[in-house]
């Protein structure tokens, strides 16, 4: 953790060098600016009583009285204990570093950063949560002391979540090779394949080094990232198959759906750790069905949307399994069994408790969000579209139309 939290220093600092113009001269040689940047972050550590001034001072006095000389007779004074370690520390800060760096790439726009697009978008899910989970944590929503003690970690991992799951969408879609219009045709290649290899090997391996750093990571919150990362290797999957006509399994198409709501769990667990009280077992496998409930009734309302987007979809998805005619009475199948098991489970909760709850799910349904309640018992599934290929081309043909209109 101390080589990670190094290595962010330097990239911050090499940021900041480059922001002020402050960069070598030697424009291809990584090396040079890795060593302004430890230059700088060893002057801004603490040495005795001296200010950030001073040491500018002493800098300015005496920087240009040393020389290369000066250096090697510097080298040649230390014993050989001392050589070793200075060895080791150069090591450390310059070719450590730049295994590391280089690893990561040093292009930002190659990086699964949080861009405002995700906290935008994270937003709604971050309302929502408050609104439907503060209560069974006993925190009232309406008491801002409430929400804004714990909002900055939850609003880190939700975005940075919304962050990968956009990528991984983008992945979805130009696997493919669906598009609207040339979009497809001007992406670059070079970073998706970058995006899909992150995938492969840890995309979220960041924010687990954070919440590891700030004492909050558990073994159930790092194997819900893990189901998170399982559910986004099965949504490429799945999507790609479909996409292609190719052959899906019932048994993939469960897994994900159970896993899609994996960053609710997530934030969950971690408003657990931040409160630093023992897990409810109850509460959890209580929400887990209504997750379930609540994102069919989510991939309901954004059929079609998907279907152009080559989104994942239960409904898309049980097309494929099972047909266009059986489809609808299969996912109607599998939405009663799941109220059934909400409506027993529901019992188990404290009455209040599960009052609140369906009015929050009544509240949501009434205001129309993504996130609709389930509990009111109202389902709708929209006309199935068989074949997805000609609708994306009708609804391309139709949008060129308006578009030429306008």
């Amino acid at each position: 953790m101390e080589a990670l939290r190094n290595l962010e220093q330097v990239q911050r600092t090499l940021s900041l060098l480059q922001g002020h113009d402050l960069s070598s001269n030697h424009r291809h040689d990584d090396d040079s600016d890795r060593f302004l940047a430890n230059f700088l972050l060893f002057i801004v550590k603490p040495c005795g009583t001296l200010d950030l001034k001073q040491k500018y001072d002493l800098i300015s006095e005496n920087l240009p009285k040393i020389s290369p000389a000066i250096l090697e007779e510097t080298v040649v004074s230390l014993n050989e204990e001392d050589k070793r370690h200075c060895d080791e520390h150069l090591t450390e800060c310059c070719l450590a570093d730049k295994k590391d760096v280089d690893s990561i790439g040093t292009d930002t726009a190659e990086l699964p950063m949080i861009g405002l697009d995700a906290m935008q978008r994270a937003n709604s899910t971050l309302e929502d949560f408050c609104r439907s989970y503060f209560m069974f944590h006993e925190l009232d929503v309406n008491r801002p002391e409430s929400v804004f003690r714990y909002l900055p970690i939850l609003s880190f991992a939700e975005s940075y979540i919304y962050q990968l799951d956009s990528i991984n969408e983008e992945i979805s879609n130009i696997s493919g090779e669906i598009a609207i219009g040339n979009t497809a045709k001007e992406r670059n290649q070079r970073l998706t394949d970058k995006f899909v290899e992150a995938f492969k090997t840890g995309a979220s391996r960041p924010l687990v080094f954070l919440l590891d750093r700030h004492g909050l990571l558990t073994e159930r919150i790092r194997a819900e990232l893990n189901f998170g990362e399982e559910y986004w290797a099965l949504e490429r999957k799945l999507c790609h198959a479909l996409a292609n006509k190719k052959k899906i399994l019932i048994e993939d198409v469960m897994r994900a759906i159970h896993l899609k709501s994996f960053d609710y769990r997530v934030l969950s667990l971690l408003l657990y750790q931040l409160r630093e009280i023992q897990v409810n077992e109850m509460h959890m496998e209580f929400l887990s069905i209504s997750e379930f409930l609540v994102e069919v009734s989510d991939d309901l309302f954004d059929y079609e949307d998907d279907v152009i987007d080559n989104n994942f979809n239960i409904l898309r998805m049980f097309v494929g399994v099972y047909g266009a005619s059986v489809a609808p009475v299969m996912l109607a199948k599998y939405i009663t069994e799941a109220e059934e098991k909400y409506e027993y489970l529901s019992k188990s909760l404290d009455p209040e408790l599960f009052l609140n709850y369906r009015r929050r799910c009544e509240e949501a349904t009434k205001e129309g969000g993504n996130r609709a309640g389930h509990s009111l018992g109202t389902w709708s599934i929209p006309s199935v579209i068989a074949d997805e290929e000609f609708y994306r081309s009708e609804r391309l043909s139709s949008n060129l139309v308006v578009s030429s209109l306008e």
